[in-house]
């Protein structure tokens, strides 16, 4: 596997495995751990080695799923896990809270369940405006001294944001949505981190499964499937969002690829910072997403998806109003 460079020192593989899917999100959770522990393990050992989890997935069962498989593989992997959520006393989701000792304890607990000395790559979740970020970037330097964490994160920051937690502690990644169904960060966000030297690990990079071509305006999501309430998911979004889709189909079938792999290969060829954390459930689905690594786009490739794409105006927000507030502008 291929490996990229996150910031001023992180190895990491070129593709990463987003963990969150396991426990939430994406319909009914799978009935037999183990097989869930067959997949990661299996990623290990197809070259990943980057892999991310959150406190909030579950809540807290994630990221005991990810230390349960990674635990007898651990001088092999990068851990990347997430802070930045309160929770009432029954572990249900109440907002955002980076404040200190916060930080600490979801820290102490993250390293309990996933049963490591050490969180390789500790993100900021979600930007708390109660909390100055230069408050949350000294508390992580803090337990970047103590040895608890080695590298620092944020995820869906805005520019400002970055800038003044990269000049306290720095920044060795972002991670925010980016692919050919959301490119709104190569305005400001891109130049930022290029300039910085901060990576950057997109989320949903495949776009929640939409650019695989196996979502269509007449599939019917399951119960617990998270885009059932996505405006971008809506059947009329889902028609009009096609055009994405039939774009990389066309690309694909060129390079005699599948569209999910051009989707990735697209990422890859973008930036060499670039990280993207697909996730899925079945080794299939795995070893289709590395395969990416082996589509190789031309400069003449790129420039065309960026420009075709450019002139598909993509229907439907991200997320819900409610959700939406939670990111940083």
């Amino acid at each position: 596997m291929e490996k990229r460079r996150l910031g001023d020192g992180l190895e990491v593989s070129a593709i990463g495995f987003g963990c969150m899917g396991m426990s939430q999100s994406f319909g009914p959770n799978p009935g037999d751990r183990n097989d869930m522990i067959g997949v990661l393990r299996g990623a290990v050992e197809r070259g990943v080695t980057l892999f991310d989890t959150a406190e909030v997935y579950g809540p807290y069962v994630n990221e005991e799923l990810v230390g349960e498989a990674l635990r007898p593989v651990r001088d092999q992997v990068v851990l990347a896990t997430k802070f930045g959520f309160a929770f009432d006393e029954n572990g249900k989701q109440t907002g955002v809270s980076s404040r200190p000792d916060s930080i600490r304890r979801a820290v102490d607990g993250s390293l309990r369940r996933l049963g490591v000395e050490t969180i390789d790559l500790l993100y900021q979740h979600r930007v708390d405006p109660e909390t100055p970020i230069e408050d949350v970037a000294g508390t992580v330097g803090d337990l970047i001294a103590a040895g608890k964490v080695k590298h620092f994160g944020l995820s869906e920051a805005g520019v400002g944001t970055i800038r003044r937690a990269h000049a306290v502690q720095p920044v060795a990644a972002l991670q925010s949505e980016y692919s050919l169904f959301w490119r709104d960060l190569e305005t400001e966000i891109i130049p930022a981190l290029e300039e910085l030297g901060i990576g950057l690990v997109p989320f949903s990079p495949l776009g929640r499964g939409f650019l695989t071509g196996t979502v269509t305006a007449s599939t019917e999501f399951s119960q617990g499937d998270v885009r059932a309430n996505l405006p971008r998911f809506t059947p009329e979004a889902r028609q009009a969002n096609q055009a994405v889709v039939d774009l990389v189909r066309g690309v694909a079938e060129a390079k005699g690829a599948t569209p999910g792999q051009v989707a990735l290969a697209w990422l890859l060829a973008k930036k060499p910072w670039i990280v993207p954390i697909p996730g899925t459930r079945r080794i299939e689905r795995l070893e289709e997403n590395l395969g990416a690594v082996d589509v190789r786009l031309t400069a003449d490739d790129v420039k065309g998806l960026d420009e075709a794409s450019a002139q598909i105006p993509v229907v439907g927000e991200r997320y819900p109003e409610a959700m939406q507030r939670l990111i940083d502008r």
